[in-house]
């Protein structure tokens, strides 16, 4: 085990489940007098400074900034995360830490469909996205709304079991 989490802190350390590796970590933002916390990136989740785990699979997008990286979690909304890049800081490379990111929450991806709404030549519609926790069998379609789209248009829940349907015939998901 020594070799997978050398430079990873004993705090994020103690919070991995069993068979879970840490990827990718680097030091964020404290607030004055508080430790260095870190962002971890494991072959399961990401770990959050605050001690909060978010499994791959919630995370629907995530960017990076030169002062923050923010992701929007499933049910959760918007979440962002200060990064060393004030002059004073040790000059942090966050490079492999948003790789890994992006890999592990697009790995968790088995099919992301758009279907166009209320008509075939609709320039709106909606999203339909199948995924899967690493190394899990269970997958989770969601459904997200194109700009526009009424969530109350009656023919909406018809269209997306239809939709649904084919996407199950096609891909066996």
């Amino acid at each position: 085990m020594a070799l997978f989490s050398r430079g990873v802190p004993a705090g994020v350390r103690a919070r991995l489940e069993r068979g879970e590796r840490v990827l990718a970590h680097a030091p964020v933002t404290a607030p004055a007098g508080e430790d260095t916390p870190v962002l971890a990136a494991t072959t399961r989740a990401l770990h959050l400074p605050d001690g909060r785990t978010v499994p791959w699979q919630d995370i629907d997008q995530a960017r990076w900034t030169p002062d923050a990286f923010t992701f929007l979690e499933e049910g959760s909304g918007e979440h962002t995360v200060g990064l060393r890049s004030d002059s004073d800081s040790d000059g942090v490379d966050y490079r492999r830490l948003a790789e890994t990111v992006s890999e592990r929450v697009t790995a968790t991806i088995l099919v992301n469909r758009f279907v166009p709404f209320p008509s075939t030549d609709s320039t709106t519609g909606f999203r339909l996205v199948a995924r899967r926790p690493p190394g899990g069998t269970d997958v989770a379609w969601r459904i997200h709304l194109g700009e526009g789209v009424d969530p109350r248009d009656e023919r909406l829940s018809d269209a997306v079991s239809r939709a649904l349907d084919a996407l199950h015939d096609q891909m066996g998901v």
